[in-house]
């Protein structure tokens, strides 16, 4: 009997093949993460091929990423980009910028993206310091406690019309959970309340299913 994971699975695969189908970049990008012992949670390549749509539906030229693992979503977004654009990432572990840094070079997109290493709230002030442009798009798939902190930075860094992603808000289902004691649960609630009451955002947010289980996103645009 078919399991709903199996199905999932499925499903996913067939849409992958079809629509968004792996080339030897993306795929030595995998193999490299996992022979340096990096956690397998990347997003899925459908997943990847939706950031880079979203990428050029926003005719994005400068695109932030809050954590990087082994860059994989990195090629995806950067692929989006013209040749004059500019891709900043942040990554926490520098092992793992490391890996992310020859995954991009490979790829061809180590003259526009620029890997920092650090703590992402550490890395972020920084950034503003040097009162870079706005960003077009930011992704946020990092530490989810601090998601929240993440979406104000993206406010303060982006313009009206910027686009925001944050992944994995469904938590297995457990967001719905107001009195979770699971800090990764709560920062999530915390970023996707700011979301709902801030002046300058209009958001939404999406349950998915398939290779990466119950998962799900939220949007939000930056309005004023």
């Amino acid at each position: 009997m078919t399991t709903a994971q199996e199905l999932w699975d499925d499903v996913d695969a067939y849409f992958t093949t079809l629509l968004s189908p792996a080339d030897e970049v993306l795929a030595a990008a995998l193999r490299d993460s996992e022979a340096a012992g990096l956690p397998p949670i990347n997003v899925a390549p459908n997943q990847g091929k939706l950031l880079q749509l979203l990428a050029l539906i926003q005719g994005a030229r400068r695109v932030l990423e809050i954590g990087t693992l082994g860059g994989y979503s990195t090629i995806w977004l950067g692929r989006a980009l013209p040749a004059d654009g500019r891709l900043v990432t942040l990554e926490y572990d520098a092992t793992h910028a490391e890996v992310a840094r020859r995954n991009l070079a490979r790829a061809g997109l180590d003259s526009i993206a620029e890997v920092r290493v650090g703590p992402a709230l550490e890395s972020l002030p920084k950034l503003a310091e040097e009162h870079p442009p706005p960003f077009d798009l930011v992704f946020i798939d990092a530490d989810k406690v601090n998601n929240a902190h993440y979406v104000k930075w993206a406010l303060e860094l982006t313009r009206p019309g910027s686009l925001i992603v944050l992944d994995n808000v469904v938590r297995g289902g457990r967001v719905t959970e107001a009195d979770s004691e699971d800090p990764s649960v709560l920062g999530t609630r915390a970023a996707l309340e700011l979301m709902a009451s801030h002046p300058r955002l209009s958001g939404t947010a999406v349950q998915t299913v398939g290779s990466k289980g119950h998962d799900g996103f939220a949007l939000a645009r930056v309005t004023g």
